[in-house]
């Protein structure tokens, strides 16, 4: 009898330690896309966060909430860090932007979140500065002349049709870059750099498309391909995933 009860003992200690397995391994498991949210606000039809296409060049980001740290770097008064509670306690605005896709598609989102020339204005910005670059988790980077970001209402998202940001999407947070093409949205972001480099070019850039991202404009620079001895790299960008 006192075998039984100790061979029933440690069978159900097995089946617990197997369960808590189980359980840790769900929970580093990235879930499955978020609901839709909002499917309407203010009498405009939105899109689905399961409308944008996949086409990130390292597939989407998994950043766990207590890891975020958004970096304010470069010609900068003084440098800044701010954890994702900093961001998302901040007051916030909420407007209804479509992103457009060099590959032809769009989606129409309520997005939410803080004005940037508020946040990088409170580092002080060097006399010296031209330029904003984006860097992502992911190493993908857009870069912006100074007075697009701070003489407009540029914003970071860090919700879209009223849900927390989803990870595919580029949680903890997605610039919402008006009247540019979707590869200047740079989602995941991790650091905000000002630099005085004009000449600087952001990862799909570095292969021929527009730095200036203008929707009104084409999407290639007009003087692509470049000469022969400027050439650092023959790989096409068809030959690489594309960013947003």
């Amino acid at each position: 009898m006192k075998r039984l009860v100790v061979t029933i003992g440690f069978l159900i200690l097995m089946v617990v330690s197997i369960r808590s397995d189980v359980d840790a391994e769900e929970q580093k498991t990235p879930q499955g896309p978020e609901p839709a949210g909002l499917l309407e606000y203010d009498g405009i039809k939105l899109s689905s966060p399961d409308d944008f296409r996949e086409n990130s060049i390292k597939g989407p980001q998994y950043i766990d909430q207590d890891s975020v740290r958004l970096s304010i770097t470069g010609l900068v008064d003084t440098a800044r860090t701010y954890e994702y509670d900093d961001i998302v306690a901040r007051p916030s605005r909420k407007k209804i932007v479509t992103l457009n896709c060099v590959e032809g598609w769009s989606v129409t989102i309520l997005w939410e979140g803080i004005l940037l020339r508020d946040l990088i204005g409170e580092a002080g910005i060097d006399s010296a500065a031209k330029v904003i670059i984006f860097h992502a988790h992911d190493g993908y980077s857009s870069s912006f002349p100074l007075n697009y970001v701070m003489g407009n209402d540029i914003m970071m998202a860090h919700r879209m049709n009223d849900l927390t940001m989803p990870q595919e999407r580029g949680f903890p947070f997605q610039l919402v870059a008006e009247g540019k093409w979707g590869y200047k949205w740079v989602k995941w972001i991790t650091q905000i750099e000002l630099s005085a480099d004009e000449n600087y070019r952001g990862y799909w850039e570095s292969y021929g498309y527009s730095n200036d991202g203008d929707l009104n404009k084409g999407v290639f620079e007009e003087a692509w391909p470049p000469p022969e001895s400027e050439k650092e790299d023959s790989t096409s960008p068809e030959e690489k995933d594309q960013e947003n």
